[in-house]
């Protein structure tokens, strides 16, 4: 367990074409095998870039996310037209745009308070998404964004509650130490048995948490997600060689 596969870009646009090419691709082998597609998305800069190139490429190419169940890798504790709010992102730049079904969205409740909207969240994953071992739900792609300090999702490396958890499906972070502080993440558990996860690591000032990210015996949120799997694809415009 633990291989990295490190895809590099020389500017954060071609990571993100890249990245909604790929995605576009898994789709339509869903459609294909004729299965529902479960995603969880993240929010930040770069995936901007991608929702963006996501819809203009299926919309080029006449790609439709008919069967794709939209779910979340982490949101803030704030209502879904907050501007803190990765619903709200995406709800602007691909659900809106790509005229995705309502029904197909499942989002955190970020209005609600901390653990219910948490367990809401964790139940409705469960029963639309198939299980595995322990009553983890399967996601076939996790998006994650990486952080300065190597954090993904919102498990960070002060938090070894989240660490340490490989059960829950959603955990509660009460102090974050980026803004807002209350929030909801997925746990290890469902990052570690999904089909794929890919990182989408970009920006200045991460090349140290990559590459401590990379190291064989990394101790970031990062690594730990790198170690708890097979093949984790990391997209990047970050020079780590």
């Amino acid at each position: 367990m633990g291989n990295a596969q490190v895809i590099q870009f020389a500017t954060d646009d071609l990571l993100a074409a890249a990245v909604a090419e790929n995605w576009l691709a898994a789709i339509a082998r869903a459609q294909n095998d004729g299965r529902r597609y479960f995603v969880a998305l993240s929010g930040g800069r770069v995936t901007k870039k991608m929702f963006s190139a996501a819809v203009e490429m299926a919309q080029q190419r006449q790609i439709s996310f008919q069967g794709v169940e939209f779910f979340w890798a982490d949101e803030r504790c704030v209502p879904p037209g907050d501007p803190e709010s990765n619903y709200l992102l995406a709800d602007q730049l691909l659900f809106k745009p790509a005229q995705i079904r309502e029904q197909s969205v499942h989002r955190i409740k970020g209005e609600l308070a901390p653990n219910s909207a948490a367990q809401l969240a964790a139940a409705e994953l469960s029963l639309i998404a198939d299980t595995k071992l322990n009553s983890i739900p399967f996601l076939d792609l996790v998006l994650l964004g990486m952080g300065e300090d190597g954090h993904v999702a919102s498990l960070f490396p002060s938090d070894s509650l989240t660490a340490n958890d490989l059960q829950s499906v959603f955990l509660v972070v009460e102090n974050s130490p980026k803004p807002p502080p209350k929030r909801v993440t997925l746990g290890h558990g469902p990052i570690a048995t999904a089909r794929e996860v890919w990182v989408l690591a970009s920006g200045k000032g991460k090349e140290a948490a990559l590459r401590e990210s990379l190291a064989e015996h990394g101790r970031t949120p990062l690594a730990r997600v790198i170690q708890g799997r097979a093949i984790t694809k990391i997209f990047s415009d970050i020079n780590c060689v």
